[in-house]
């Protein structure tokens, strides 16, 4: 399947929601696409860990951290976890650690930066739930696509040939 999100908006745009360009692009896979699982947590990624030990079956794991820059939700672990479990990439309303071991890993996230410190681990937050972020709205099913170029959101999975 090749195609980018700037081919994707040239088709589809009336279909598309386009991510605000907040997001640092980390990973050594540069481009993914899936359906979402969403999740809304706060300085806390025990339902992080939770999803990634479960099978991803393709998806994008779309985490709601409120934009808070105090603590990771991802690090070199959980990264594993995710591709282990055959997760296609994550989007992080906040920011992850490890950068430079996750730099070299086959998976795909995009995250609003990088903090040493770790999240608590209290096993709070919410699955399934309609995001709102970047000025776009995420549920969970809706299709994700990521590039060098960004995110986009639409309902369905596009047709990219």
């Amino acid at each position: 399947m090749v195609w980018s999100t700037a081919d994707l908006c040239d088709r589809f745009i009336s279909e598309l929601q386009v991510a605000e360009p907040l997001f640092q692009r980390f990973g050594g896979k540069t481009s993914f696409a899936g359906p979402a699982a969403t999740l809304k947590v706060f300085e806390d990624n025990s339902l992080v860990r939770q999803a990634f030990e479960s099978p991803g079956k393709g998806r994008v794991l779309v985490v709601d951290g409120g934009g808070s820059l105090r603590c990771a939700l991802v690090g070199d672990m959980l990264a594993t976890l995710a591709i282990d479990n055959g997760w296609a990439g994550a989007i992080i309303n906040g920011p992850i650690r490890d950068s430079r071991i996750i730099g070299d890993m086959p998976m795909g996230i995009y995250a609003l930066g990088t903090c040493p410190r770790k999240s608590e681990k209290r096993g709070a937050g919410e699955r399934e739930l309609p995001l709102q972020f970047a000025g776009i709205s995420i549920s969970s099913g809706d299709w994700i696509y990521a590039d060098e170029d960004g995110i986009v959101v639409a309902s369905r999975e596009l047709p990219v040939d």
